[in-house]
């Protein structure tokens, strides 16, 4: 487990992001307000942790956190606002939902649009350096998880249950001999260049 800073006398929520580099489904942020004493071992950057334990972690920080929210912006919108704007759009969502407001944002990354009134500050890696943005990667990817596990019900072929959206092999296999559906994002690039194949759409 990584050494956290923390911040002191102070209500700071952290915030991350989760699926911006996925080919389907939407991105996916968190926001997280803990007690100061918030602690718990196995705390780290969700993509540190394995499934089993995100699920434990998850149920922790719910019944600890000050104040939590959810941000979600779907693959239509990243498509008409690009997937920088969009990680930005699904922050500023989740600390909308906050029930507590935090005086301070800490946020994972080095690029942010400031949230009206309320100062912050960008770190790079900063999910494996506080607890309140370690946590809010553990909402943000477990939510966006059991979002991808439902849409596979819909379209198991492209096997999102186990990539959730990611462009692995297997997943950009399937788009290849299944075309694309109403879930995948028109403004990535679906399948390398070299295949060159015409797209089918699932959902005409």
């Amino acid at each position: 487990m990584p050494e956290f800073y923390r911040f002191e006398n102070k209500v700071i929520s952290g915030c991350d992001e989760a699926g911006r580099g996925c080919l389907a489904g939407p991105v996916v942020a968190a926001a997280v307000i803990l007690p100061d004493s918030y602690f718990h071992p196995i705390l780290n950057d969700s993509k540190q942790v394995n499934e089993n334990d995100r699920k434990i972690l998850k149920e922790d920080i719910l019944n600890h956190a000050i104040a939590y929210g959810i941000g979600v912006v779907s693959h239509t919108e990243i498509d008409q606002i690009n997937i920088l704007k969009a990680s930005f759009l699904a922050m500023h969502r989740a600390i909308d939902q906050l029930s507590v407001s935090p005086e301070w944002l800490i946020i994972d990354g080095n690029k942010f649009a400031p949230y009206p009134h309320i100062g912050h500050q960008c770190v790079v890696k900063g999910d494996s350096k506080y607890t309140q943005i370690a946590a809010a990667s553990i909402l943000a990817k477990t939510y966006r998880d059991e979002l991808m596990q439902q849409l596979s019900l819909e379209y198991p072929f492209y096997r999102w249950d186990i990539n959730k959206g990611y462009p692995t092999i297997a997943h950009r296999e399937a788009i290849k001999k299944y075309g694309h559906c109403k879930y995948h994002r028109m403004s990535f690039r679906l399948l390398k260049s070299e295949d060159g194949n015409r797209l089918f759409d699932l959902s005409e």
